[in-house]
């Protein structure tokens, strides 16, 4: 339930971050780490100091920057790309080398996060839960959240079945996503965004009610053709999650012929938010 890479807050600042289940731990990006200790303006700033800081505790020999990751997060552009990250454990010690007040509540607020994760692998309810908690801050509607996260369960149960079918992780997940989205919304995803006219934003985020309903039963649709057809290659899927796609496409031209007003709409977070029955 809880996603591999998302964004995670601290007094209001964005920290992306990635958490890696063969490993069990969580991996955060140092210079957005950087940034909130430091108090820099701009990203610019904050990988300047990383790098001074970076070639300094390279001459001590510290471990800290010897056993830094790279991982692809999501750039100010908009576009994945690799950074630094560092886990928990390194990222402690990595704070211990950056003067700031904000070291100790910083700290603090790592531990948490890192609880919080583990408590959710031990009952995953509690990660619809701070689903809930999260959107309702945001203004959302409880009808809408309950859609969203029930969605959230749809795409799981569909990515586990592409799991199962040998479908990869990352561009192929994007490619099938791409097709469903395509064949019952008539736009891609990227058309799709430009639409609402979103750029970093999550586009089922910014769907409304109606939207949402669709797409989880394209999805859901394309789960069970899945298990129906078993498809061994990714062509096969790619077939079927077209299908599945049609399917709910098929429903979204009834709906709108029947109403007369499109389904797809420009619609985003602060509008949603301003039609609760959206």
């Amino acid at each position: 339930m809880v996603e591999k890479t998302s964004i995670k807050l601290f007094e209001q600042k964005q920290v992306r971050t990635h958490w890696d289940d063969k490993d069990a731990k969580w991996y955060f990006s140092i210079i957005d780490i950087i940034a909130i200790l430091t108090e820099q303006k701009d990203f610019q700033g904050s990988r300047n100091y990383w790098k001074v800081l970076k070639h300094r505790l390279l001459k001590e020999g510290n471990e800290t920057v010897t056993n830094c990751n790279r991982l692809k997060m999501l750039a100010q552009d908009g576009k994945m790309r690799l950074t630094d990250v560092t886990d928990t454990e390194q990222l402690f010690r990595l704070i211990q080398s950056i003067p700031s007040p904000k070291a100790e509540p910083f700290k603090l607020w790592i531990a948490k996060v890192a609880r919080e994760r583990i408590d959710e692998i031990e009952d995953p309810e509690l990660t619809f839960e701070r689903a809930m908690e999260t959107y309702l801050k945001k203004g959302y509607s409880k009808e809408w959240i309950n859609q969203r996260l029930k969605s959230i369960e749809i795409r799981k149960e569909l990515t586990d079945e592409w799991d199962k079918r040998g479908v990869k992780k990352g561009n192929e997940y994007a490619i099938l996503t791409n097709e469903i989205t395509k064949a019952w919304s008539g736009l891609t995803i990227k058309n799709y965004k430009k639409f609402k006219s979103l750029k970093k934003e999550n586009l089922r985020d910014n769907m409304t009610n109606l939207e949402l309903v669709l797409n989880m039963l394209a999805e859901a649709t394309t789960k069970e053709i899945s298990i129906e057809k078993k498809p061994i290659t990714f062509e096969q899927s790619k077939i079927i999650a077209s299908q599945g796609g049609t399917i709910a496409g098929n429903t979204r031209k009834e709906i709108e012929e029947k109403t007369g007003k499109k389904v797809v709409t420009k619609l985003t977070l602060k509008k949603i938010l301003n039609k609760p029955n959206e």
